[in-house]
This record gives structure tokens, sequence and C-alpha cells, in this order.
């Protein structure tokens, strides 16, 4: 087999914000929904293994289909906001593939369950926002039949969950809806029949899960009422049914109904009282073997938006349910939690939280659940991401409102290398647009606002980015100046800047007694910032709280949100450019990181500047635009008359071959050429860009020089890669609208007439590609992994997900 061009080395992407959308295999694989994609992730490894892409909408229910004994699955059920439903089915190699689909619903599925019936076959129940619950069969004639529609007028079903009798295989439906009532249906004569509803929660009912123990059924359900009600289903002797006579017992109270000949018994087990809020998700621990026979442990998680998660079991000797374990946090500024899952053998509990984040805890030889180290991601569109210049981390900003910095955790135990989240820089009030590095540990970041943040990392950052990364504590201190640094930033309560936090703002003022508080404020405490000593990844709650990067300078100028940013090589100069429909607003602004003034105003373009380029050697500075033309400004040897920048070269509307709006720039690494890419599906390379012409009265003659590339598809970004391919050639990553990324290699040598100085090297699968619009390309200033034939590719993408690529360079 031919080695693979495009390897995933690292995927960061987080869970929807909807309650089922989290389920955990018993072969120890997580899945979850990630915008339209189902991610498979191992906890073991600390990786996401594949992503399902198949839906066209967002992902809002996903459910492995558990098998009668407990091996590890091999089909996965999803609902999502394209009103499908998805049946994925485990192929030789390990490898999902989209087996069945069931078109039928109107509306968004919010729930959906599964289990195996007779043979192979596979009975899905759904539940979708058009008010219907539907029962699909699915068999190996990869047809889904809809066997059943039960319409709830005008109300909704928020959860599902299927099971088989005890002694008879007659399928059972629990759903759990808007009237705050559980209904129960069976499946008898061809026909689904009503056989009974559950009352007394008081609310909208959240959860649903069924249980088999033995001879019998729970069935555990969770309301916004935050109680949890445990149900117990057992079939009925002809004996017991005439001693209801006797009143000197006290029995709770039941209700009977029948199925085939026989009847079955109905009644409250407990009520669980524990959460202060919505519950939104109760899982039962996962049934388990021995002695040869399936047990199942009476032990149920609970998940609630007061941001804890509870584990309830009956007591030995009394069989009172009692709360064993509550883990989650206290204050922040998060909501709570969506819904909860327990690892197959129960020594790992997981929640999903409404920023997307998950929340594993394992449980420790003590005893004693623990944070665990997870994956993380942002949960909306990424706008833009880029490199340290050592190609140490990558920083990325989305319309989460978040910076995020992701890095490479060595670990002694394993050798395998993965990337985790370390950092939360900057978290804010305003949808983020746009990053640029200046420094090792320095970035500015533009916003949907007017006006440009600069950040400094603390020294708590340094120490445990050296920690995590393996790299020397003192080499990191000594490259910044350790001197000055402060230990962290917090936020004030209603503030929008990251305020410095110093060692000495870390010692509690005591007050005593008698002393009175001097100002109001000295009731409160500002700082939320703790310094952490970490020496692996931090989980969710800490990258909240204690990973900001303090704000050391605004820069203010524009009229309109930030649109984009660059920065040159030299780390001194940095460009910015912001949304415009006039020609006054569209200048690009030059700032100097020294000392933080605007240098100069370049205008030029009509129209918003939608991405920018320094060359890499600081020379240059390339400027594309959304009036579908380019220009480039040189930069003067610094003398009092002359500007910093001046107008070197541009594009006028007749000379312009783009036709639309030009999406993405980028140099190639010689400082030669520079390639654009744009809504017409055009990418075009041009020069050459040689300052040594001599000749400083006539402008240069900037010409393509390549033919032109049609992509297929609109190109939203593109990148050189900075290091040439064998031969001459140069590597270029295009990314599409379609979430495609393809490699390009163009000899500028050959004929560009014929087109044949391009030529595709590879692209990514449907496995790999993203969902949405590629944001943004950016290659790895080093060799990505230790050997030379590989390079490394990070891509951002409106599908909420960063990728890390390993292309082999042999293989081009």
């Amino acid at each position: 087999m031919a080695a693979a061009v495009i390897e995933t080395c690292h995927v960061a992407c987080c869970a929807n914000r909807t309650p089922n959308v989290v389920s955990w295999g018993r072969g120890g694989t997580i899945a979850y929904g990630t915008c339209n994609s189902v991610a498979l992730y191992d906890p073991e490894e600390r990786r996401v293994v594949a992503l399902l892409n198949g839906h066209t909408g967002r992902v809002n229910a996903v459910q492995w289909v558990h098998r009668e004994d407990s091996a590890p699955e091999g089909h996965l059920v999803s609902g999502g906001s394209d009103n499908r439903l998805i049946l994925w089915e485990a192929q030789q190699d390990g490898k999902f593939i989209q087996s069945v689909e069931c078109k039928g619903h109107t509306g968004p599925v919010c729930a959906a369950d599964a289990i195996y019936v007779e043979g192979s076959k596979i009975l899905v129940a759904s539940s979708a926002s058009d008010s219907t619950v539907k029962l699909w069969l699915c068999c190996d004639a990869k047809e889904a039949e809809c066997l059943h529609n039960l319409s709830f007028g005008s109300g909704f079903m928020m959860d599902v969950s299927l099971v088989l009798l005890p002694g008879s295989r007659v399928p059972i439906l629990a759903c759990g809806g808007d009237d705050s009532q559980v209904h129960l249906y069976v499946q008898a004569n061809g026909q689904l029949q009503k056989a009974m509803s559950l009352q007394g929660h008081e609310d909208w009912v959240r959860g649903v899960e069924w249980a088999s123990t033995g001879g019998e059924l729970l069935l555990a359900s969770c309301s916004q009422d935050s109680l949890i009600r445990v149900w117990r289903l057992c079939a009925k002797s002809g004996t017991d049914t005439h001693a209801e006579d006797n009143h000197s017992i006290i029995k709770m109270k039941e209700d009977i109904f029948e199925v085939k000949e026989r009847v079955y018994a109905v009644s409250l087990e407990t009520v669980l009282a524990g959460h202060e809020n919505w519950v939104y998700g109760v899982h039962w621990q996962p049934p388990f073997y021995q002695g040869g026979e399936l047990q199942q442990r009476l032990c149920l998680l609970s998940a609630s938006m007061d941001k804890t998660m509870i584990l309830w079991a009956p007591e030995e000797g009394s069989g009172v349910w009692i709360e064993k374990v509550r883990v989650g946090e206290v204050g922040g500024n998060t909501l709570g939690f969506y819904g909860c899952q327990m690892s197959a053998e129960g020594s790992m509990i997981l929640a999903h939280a409404f920023h997307g984040a998950l929340h594993l805890w394992c449980k420790d030889l003590d005893k004693e659940w623990r944070p665990g180290v997870v994956i993380s991601g942002h949960f909306n569109a990424v706008q833009d991401l880029s490199w340290d210049p050592e190609g140490e981390f990558i920083l990325s900003v989305g319309s989460d409102q978040t910076t995020r910095l992701f890095t490479p955790w060595r670990t002694q135990e394993s050798k395998k290398v993965t990337w985790h989240e370390i950092s939360r820089p900057q978290i804010h009030g305003y949808d983020m647009q746009c990053l640029a590095m200046i420094g090792r540990f320095q970035f500015v970041s533009g916003a949907d606002e007017k006006v440009l943040r600069v950040f400094q990392a603390p020294r708590n950052f340094v120490e445990n980015f050296a920690n995590i990364s393996g790299t020397s504590k003192e080499t990191l201190l000594t490259s910044s100046d350790s001197a000055n640094l402060p230990e962290g930033a917090s936020t004030p309560a209603l503030g929008l800047s990251n305020k410095a936090v110093f060692q000495g703002d870390l010692v509690p003022k005591n007050n005593e007694e008698g002393e009175q508080f001097n100002r109001v404020s000295d009731q409160y405490q500002e700082s939320y910032f703790h310094p952490l000593n970490l020496t692996e990844p931090p989980p969710e709650d800490h990258l909240l709280q204690n990973t900001l990067w303090p704000e050391v300078q605004k820069l203010y100028g524009h009229g309109f949100e930030m649109f984009c940013l660059a920065s040159d090589s030299s780390r001194t100069v940095v460009a910015s450019a912001c949304k415009a429909s006039k020609a006054e607003h569209a200048a690009v602004l030059l700032w100097s990181t020294t000392t933080w003034r605007q240098l100069q105003v370049l205008p030029c373009h009509t129209l918003t500047v939608t991405q920018m380029a320094f060359s890499p050697d600081a020379q240059l500075l390339l400027a594309v635009s959304r009036d579908r033309t380019w220009s480039l400004w040189r930069r003067n040897l610094p003398t009092p008359e002359k500007p910093l920048f001046s107008l070197y070269a541009h594009t006028e509307k007749d000379t312009a071959i783009h036709s639309r709006i030009i999406w993405s720039c980028d140099w190639s690494p010689d400082s030669k050429f520079f390639v654009t890419s744009s809504r017409d599906k055009k990418v075009i390379v041009w020069g050459p860009c040689s300052l040594d012409s001599g000749d400083p009265v006539l402008p240069p003659e900037i010409k393509p020089c390549s033919s032109i590339l049609d992509v297929g598809d609109s190109a939203t970004a593109i990148a050189f890669c900075p290091v040439l391919c064998s031969s001459d050639s140069y590597l270029l990553a295009v990314g599409l609208e379609c979430g495609r990324i393809r490699l390009y290699r163009w000899s500028p040598g050959s004929e560009p007439a014929g087109g044949d100085d391009w030529s595709c090297c590879g692209e990514t699968d449907t496995s790999q590609s993203h969902t949405l619009a590629v944001k943004r390309l950016r290659w790895r200033p080093k060799s990505g992994r230790e050997e030379s034939s590989w390079v490394q590719l990070a891509s951002a993408s409106a599908d909420h997900s960063v990728k890390i690529f390993n292309i082999n360079k042999r293989t081009l």
C-alpha cells in the first residue's frame, strides 16, 4: 500500500451544545456530535481517532447501539438538524461507514435510541421537534422502514429509550416530554400501543433511560423540577393479582398493563433529590459479566445545570437510595452540564457542558475521583490561527469569543505526543476575528469591536508551558523579560480587559476583626486567579479562570469591527484592517510593536481588506480585498521625510484577473512570488518581486507568472509551504469552502500556457476534510515531526475545529 500523503495528526473539537449528543461505548470509545460531524474519541489515547461526516446540519443526538452481551459496538446512530438519522456500521478495519439513512422527520432530530431485535435487525426510536416520535426498523437490506409514527400534537418529546420486556422479546419505548409525564408504549400485534403514562414530575422531563436487572426493568427519568424518579417494571404472575385484597400490607401504588397475555406492573421505586437546578441527563452504570452472567449494578449517574454530577446507589442493607459521590465545580461563570456518561467498567465518568467542554473524572487507586485530561476545542466557527515563531504551539481565535492555545504534551509513560489546550489567554465579550503573533509570548487580537488588544504571557504560563512541552524553563524566561512579568491575569466582574495579577496581589489581606472595610470594593476579592503548577493539561474550570494572559495595550484607530491582522518576520510592525464599505475605512493601519503608536495609514482599497501578509524578508506587505484587487507596499529605508511603507504595485479594476472577492493570500518562502485565491475558484501566483531592479522611477511590472488554476470551489484559504519541494517547485495548500484541503505543486519554470505548471499531489478524504469552509491554513515553521520528510499544516474552519495534518514530502 502506498504511503499516505496526508495523515491527521490532531483534531481539536468539542461537543455540540445539546443534551443527547455524547455516548460512551462498551469498547471504550466516546462518540459525540461536533458541528455537523460525529467524533470518535479514545479517552486512553486522548485523541480523536475518527470523524464521521455525513450530516449537513448540526448533530444533536448520538447513541451507540449496545449489544446484549456487552461486547464492543458495531453500530452507532446519529440524528441532526438536517432532519435525518444515520446508522453507521463498523467495517472489518474498524472504520465506520454510513450504512442506513432514515428520512421522514420534518424537524431537527433531538433524541435517538436503538436496540437489536431478532438477529441483526436494529430497531431505532427517534424524537424530533416536529412533535413526533418515529420507530424505524433497519435490516441488512440497507433500507430503513418507518414502522410507527407517534404524534404529540403541539408537545415535544425530549428523550426516548428502548428496551426489550423481560420474559418476552417485545420492545417497550419510554418517552419523556414537555407534558411532565413519561409515556410507555409497547409493540403488540404490529401496532405501537400506549401502555401507560407515569405521572409525578412537575416540569419537563429531560432524560429517560432503561436498565434491566434480572427479570425486572428499572427506568430512570429526570426533569427540570430538579428531581430524578426511578420506576420499577416487573412481570406479575397469576397469583400476585389476587393478593391485592390484603389491606394489612403497605405497598406502593402499582399500574398494570397487559402484553401477549402477560401482566406487567410499574411502581415508583424512589425519588432522588440532591440537585439544585434542572437535571438534564441520567445514565445507568453499564452491565458487566460476572461468573458467566450479565450483571447490572444498581448505580445511577445524573448531570444537572447546577454544574454537578451525582452517583446514586441503594445503601447496603436498607436498600435506600443515597448520594454516593458528587463531582463538579463550585462558582465560576459557566452554565451547567447537559448530560453524563460512564465508562464500561465504571471507573471514569464524563459530563458535557453548556460551552461544549467535556469534563472527565477518573477513580484513582484510593477510590477518590479526580479530574482527568480530556480533549477540548472551540464551540463555534474558528476564524484565524497562528503558530508561534518557534512552531511549538498554536493560537486560535473563534466566534465563541475565546483565544485558545494548543501545544503537544509529552508524557513519560507513553512515547506518543498528544495535543492539548493548556491556556485560554482571552475570554471576551465579542466574537473574535483575527490574531497575529509578535514574538514568542505576545500576540495582538481583533474582535467584532473597533479596538485591537495586545496580550503578553504571564510567568505562570511560561513555567507551565515549560513543564508540559518539556522545554527548559530558564531558556524561556530569559527570552521574555521575566523580571517584570506578572504571575497571571483575571477579568473584573463587568470588564472586558484582562488585568495583570502580580506576586503581591496573591497575598491575602488580613483584615482584623475590628477593622472596617475602607472601600466597598474591599469586601469583594477582585483577583480570581490562582497560580497553577501544571504537569499535565488543565481541566476546563482551570482554563476558564487561571490561564488568562494580561492585556498590555489597546490600539484605537479603526472605525469598524476588526477583520484581519498581520505581523512581519522581524516582529516590529503590525498591520491591521477593519470591515469597510467605503474607501476611507478600508485603509490599512501600521503599528509599531515597541511603542504601540500608529506608524502609518495605507489607503488604496475601496472595500474590506480580507487578508494581509508580509513577505518572509519583511520588505513587502501584500493586502487583498473584497474589491477584487490586491496592493503591494514596499518598506523604505528609515529617513525622516519618507514614510515607512509606500505603494509599490497594485491591480486596477481592469487589470484584476479575479472576478470575485479575493479571500486569501500568501508568500513563497523566498519572497519572490505571492499567491491569491478567490471566490471565483481561481488561484494565481504573481511575481517576480525583486526589489533590486535599479530604476526607482518606473513602477515594477508584477504579473501572473502561473497559469490560472481552477480549484472547482470558492478558495477561502491558501498557504505556501516554507520548505521547497524537490526540483525547485513550490508546495501550496488550498482550503475550499466545502471544507476540503488540496495540495498543489507549482513549478515556475514550466510553460504556464497549457496549465502544465500546476499538479495536484493530494487532498483530504471525506473523513479528514472539514464539513464547512476552511478559514485559515498555516504551515508549521519548523519541520513538524522529528524526521525531515514530514511537514505539518494547521487548518481552522467554520465547523468549530482546528486540525493539524502531517504531510509526507517524499510521497509528493
